[in-house]
This record gives structure tokens, sequence and C-alpha cells, in this order.
């Protein structure tokens, strides 16, 4: 639904009466052509499951469309001229939203490209501010040193808990009774859980499938871990880390009616409050800082991107992302180790291309 909420955003605002006052001046077949996609992206999602292959097909064909015959309207039937179609196609972003791992920081290198780090130099020299979008808890945010001096604010534990410097701008905690049942269902099934409070991290069944994924592959220090899950007290907790497989996930969370849950590593999957997600968590910090949502622009790969990517102004999935979250993305940009984060930025604007 979120591209027919943009439309609907877009045709409200006064830059866009341009469009508006050309719509005598469509053939037949283009006003067709734009009744039936606009159409369509309001009602499919009635008809067709998001998940439904059928469902994403056409929408991702009616993105593509829609923004091709938005260019070709420009320039051959409106009669926009240069001022008009800057006016037209112009959307201003103020603040860009990052993913960190396989977004701003390599998998190969598990640093962030050179070409990143000076894409966003350049645009908080235009004034764009930048904010963090992860699923990693502050406590473990520890590959952005290159980036640091830059950022604005963070949208951590896949939305749980959101800030910007000291002030705390949305927090959401896992019901004490939901932590029993996925901490349960790990005892079942005998499988490691990572959970984590306001302060601190514990580990339920640690392994050497935790040291190799997170210690070893996303470089967390082991020694921050506790290894009893109670020894956390009274803290809120903000998010559980189970290491089940996608089965074992799908037989869990119906169980769990007031969380939600987020895949970006094949081995476990986030879970959080229901009231949690990256999505909203980016609803939480533009009303904060006085955003439009429609000036906010997002980055992810992974399947917890994805709430956050379909409810951006524009949702930017990289080239090394997974599949479901490149059908509901605006734009799929190159790899992440080929350049991603800046040939969108430039593609988008906010910054010039060298």
């Amino acid at each position: 639904m979120h591209g027919a909420r943009r439309f609907l955003a877009h045709e409200s605002r006064s830059k866009y009466t341009i469009f508006l006052r050309k719509w005598q001046g469509y053939s037949k077949k283009t006003a067709y052509f734009w009744l039936i996609i606009f159409f369509f992206r309001i009602f499919a999602p009635v008809f067709f499951s998001e998940k439904n292959h059928l469902y994403l097909y056409i929408t991702r064909y009616a993105r593509e469309k829609w923004v091709n015959m938005a260019w070709y309207l420009h320039e051959k039937e409106l009669g926009l001229n240069n001022k008009e179609q800057d006016i037209f196609m112009d959307k201003k972003i103020k603040a860009l939203f990052f993913d960190i791992d396989g977004t701003l920081v390599s998998f190969k290198s598990h640093r962030i490209p050179q070409s990143t780090v000076d894409a966003l130099e350049q645009a908080k020299e235009n004034g764009v501010e930048v904010y963090i979008s992860t699923g990693r808890p502050k406590q473990i945010i520890n590959n952005l040193g290159q980036i640091e001096h830059l950022i604005d604010g963070y949208i951590t534990t896949n939305g749980a808990r959101c800030f910007v410097q000291d002030t705390v701008v949305s927090q959401h905690a896992i019901l004490p009774s939901d932590v029993k049942k996925i901490i349960d269902a790990a005892d079942r099934d005998n499988y490691p859980a990572i959970v984590v409070s306001e302060s601190r991290f514990a580990i339920h069944h640690y392994t050497d499938e935790v040291y190799e994924i997170f210690c070893k592959g996303l470089g967390v220090d082991s020694s921050i871990f506790i290894t009893d899950v109670n020894d956390l007290g009274e803290e809120p907790i903000l998010q559980v880390t189970p290491f089940c497989t996608v089965e074992q996930e799908a037989l869990l969370m119906p169980t769990l009616e007031n969380c939600t849950s987020g895949r970006w590593h094949p081995a476990f999957t986030d879970i959080t409050a229901r009231g949690a997600d990256k999505g909203k968590g980016l609803h939480a910090m533009a009303d904060y800082l006085g955003l439009n949502i429609e000036e906010t622009m997002a980055f992810g790969d992974g399947g917890n991107d994805i709430s956050i990517i379909k409810e951006a102004g524009v949702g930017v999935a990289m080239g090394n992302a997974g599949e479901d979250l490149k059908q509901v993305a605006d734009f799929i940009t190159t790899h992440v180790d080929e350049d991603g984060v800046k040939n969108a930025l430039i593609k988008y604007g906010v910054i010039a291309e060298n």
C-alpha cells in the first residue's frame, strides 16, 4: 500500500498541481494506463497476499512502468519546460536511514567502503542528516568508527529502542510471558537464544555457532555476555534472537501474539514486541524530528529491513539484498562492495556525481 499512499501524498502537495492541471492534455491511452496503475496499487493488497508471487511480480512491474511513464509524460505529452520538470520530479531528501551489516558495512571486508564514507560526508555537507537503522543493540554497534562523527541518531534492536543523542524517542519491550515462551522453545528444541535488555545481554544455551557468527563473524566481544537469563533481573527485554530454523520460527511466532520477527541472517531471527520494527521506528523518528516521511530515504539488505524500505519516502535495496526486499524497494542499487550507497544517493540527487 505504500506506493498508493505516496501517490496520494504527492497529489496533495502544491508543487504537483502542474501535473493535475495537465491531466486534460493526456491521450486516452495514457489516461487509462495511469488509472489502471493507480487503482491496482490501491486495491491489489485487498485481493492478494503481499507474499503472493503474482502480486509481487505485478506490483514491481507497475512500479517500474509508473516511473518510466512519468518521465515519458513530462517530455512527450505535458510539454513542461525544464523548470517545471524539476519541480515535478524533485523529492527533497532530508534524512537517510541505513542498515549496518551488508548495507553500510561489507560482509567481505567488515569495513565501510570508502566510496560510502565519502558519499555520506558529501550528504552531510549538503545538509542531509544520517541515521542508523539496525537490528544490533547500541552496545554492539562496533563497526561504524569511520562515520561515527556523521551520525545524528539511531533506530536499534529493529526499532525496539530509538534515540537521538541522550533522548530516547521510543522504546518497546517484549512481554515477560512472551520471553518465557521463546526460552521454553529454545529449551525444547535445544538451540541458543540471545536475550537483550536495556543494558546487558544473556546467551541461553551458548554454543560454538554463537561464537562463530556473533563473535567471530560480527566482531562482538564475547565478554559482554552473561550466561544466565535470570541475571538480567527486572530490566525490560527489548529483543530475543533465537538461533532457530525458518521452520521452527514459523511454529513459534503464532504463539507470540504480541511479537514480530525479522530474519537478516539464515542462522537466526530477531524477535521484538509487535509495536517495534524498523518501519515503526522510522515513523517515531520522523515525528520527533519534524520530518515528512516522504523526505526520508532508507537503505537495507535483509528481511528485517522490509518494513522501513516500504515506509520510507524512498526505499533502496542493496544489490546483495534478498529477493523479498528487492520486491518492495523503490530502487535496487548495486552491491555494497560496488558503490551501492553512493550510486543510489547520486541517482536521487542527494549528492552530486564527481
